[in-house]
């Protein structure tokens, strides 16, 4: 069994893996190390550890996992299936690279389009010789209506909804009209001119919003939440 950590800023996800299947899942919004002392001693087949983080690095979390067989904290210097050619790799998110790895892994005849929307929309190219091309990132959902309520002093605060009017007629209205129509445009001319570019072109969206695009986009999709864990456990199983 592997242990796979994905540490963002706020929540801390973290998988059970057996072989490629995962077996156990928990997420926490507080500290890593009483998450992963009780992972460990639910799960004690693990050998094996992974974690990919946005924190800055936890000395005491890096000591607790040395003891296993094999741990490795993700990073320009692990050795991946795939070519990186990112030209400031110490700048990158590594959450990324696991991303487009398992693309790759899942489509290896043909070019990948990596769409993980999250906090931030990231769209992440991994060619079908296995190359990661590089990529762009955009304000995520959230962010949008929040950046709305935050730079102005009289539009509110709102959250996205399913249903998505043509005009709105209130405030309200028109700020989910204007942010979630503003924000599946984007995808989807974005995924267009991937597409006009690279024949056969796969895309994959995953990240906290991929399912509010998954009947919302007029280009086809395949949507993946756990893509970054199953990168992360393929490249876990690459280095071991």
């Amino acid at each position: 069994m592997n242990l796979i950590l994905d540490i963002g800023n706020s929540r801390v996800k973290s998988y059970i893996f057996k072989e490629e299947k995962i077996a156990h899942q928990q997420e926490t919004d507080g500290d890593v190390i009483p998450l992963v002392k009780d992972l460990l001693h639910r799960f004690p087949e693990v050998r094996y550890a992974i974690a990919v983080s946005t924190r800055k690095p936890d000395p005491e979390l890096f000591t607790y996992l040395h003891h296993l067989d094999r741990f490795i904290e993700l990073g320009p210097e692990t050795p991946l299936p795939i070519r990186n050619l990112y030209n400031t790799s110490d700048t990158l998110g590594y959450d990324r690279i696991a991303g487009v790895v398992e693309a790759h892994a899942r489509y290896p005849r043909n070019t990948v389009l990596v769409i993980d929307a999250g906090t931030a929309i990231t769209y992440d190219l991994v060619t079908a010789t296995g190359e990661f091309s590089g990529g762009n990132i955009s304000p995520g959902l959230a962010m949008r209506f929040r950046a709305l309520a935050t730079f102005t002093d009289r539009l509110p605060r709102v959250s996205a909804k399913d249903t998505i009017p043509l005009i709105g007629r209130t405030t309200e209205e028109a700020i989910i009209a204007g942010v979630e129509m503003g924000i599946i445009a984007e995808v989807d001319g974005i995924i267009d001119i991937f597409r006009e570019k690279y024949n056969g072109l796969q895309v994959i969206i995953t990240g906290g919003d991929a399912f509010f695009f998954d009947k919302k986009l007029k280009n086809s999709i395949f949507v993946l939440p756990e893509l970054t864990a199953f990168g992360l456990n393929r490249i876990l199983k690459f280095n071991v």
